[in-house]
């Protein structure tokens, strides 16, 4: 087993060590929630416990379709092994049905389903509100080149096609995302995470919100609806 040592970053919802190897380091999964950019701040019981458990399935799951990550192993209930990334400040979100801000924007009815995916960049900076960006902006402003940002976008569509269906086969409808990626020894990985804090799912039947919206919005059955969307991932609670 890798052997933690110090505190590199704490963020709002992980932190990550350093190993005794300088290319690899450990994600720790925090219960901390957050919504609004940090406005708003509370608890989910176990959520970093559902978070590592659902992200270490779908990280396998994308490396067995091709799709290069950070991830190594599950290391714990709250702790995975994976490579060191410089990331990159720029925060894909990918769109399948209308909802959030994206409503909010353009006056769009939620629960459009979109006629082809919508992948939005967003800048990575908590100070600014992670302000929506176009291409021109990335690149000028150096946070990836071109070419990065066209491999990132790339990535994002098969990734979106391949969890899409794997979502629906679990009852869940898959309406946005959000991805991180990285540069790990010259290459372009997927990093993060990718669970309910960071996708919203809808129930395929009912349409209920089953992710961080039921906290974000107080709908309650927050730990419950996590740990329902767990079982539908995993097989188990």
């Amino acid at each position: 087993m890798a052997e933690k040592k110090e505190l590199l970053y704490e963020g709002k919802a992980k932190r990550v060590f350093a190993t005794g190897d300088p290319d690899l380091v450990i994600q720790d999964f925090k219960d901390d929630a957050t919504a609004f950019n940090g406005l708003k701040k509370g608890q989910i019981a176990d959520k970093g416990v559902v978070n590592n458990t659902i992200s270490s399935a779908l990280f396998t799951l994308l490396e067995s379709k091709g799709i290069r990550t950070h991830f190594i192993s599950r290391l714990s209930e709250r702790e995975m092994l994976i490579k060191k990334l410089t990331i990159l400040p720029v925060e894909l979100v990918v769109r399948n049905v209308a909802a959030g801000s994206l409503c909010k924007r353009y006056g769009i009815k939620e629960g459009l389903v979109l006629d082809q995916p919508i992948i939005e960049c967003y800048f990575k900076n908590d100070a600014l509100g992670d302000p929506l960006m176009n291409d021109d902006h990335v690149v000028m402003f150096n946070l990836a080149t071109r070419e990065q940002l066209a491999e990132i976008k790339s990535q994002a569509v098969k990734i979106n096609i391949i969890l899409k269906s794997y979502f629906l086969e679990r009852g869940l409808k898959l309406i946005d995302f959000k991805l991180e990626f990285g540069v790990h020894k010259g290459e372009v990985l997927l990093g993060d995470e990718i669970s309910p804090d960071t996708c919203r799912f809808w129930d395929s039947v009912t349409n209920e919100k089953m992710d961080k919206d039921r906290f974000r919005l107080d709908l309650g059955s927050v730990e419950e609806t996590y740990q329902e969307v767990l079982s539908r991932i995993t097989g188990k609670a």
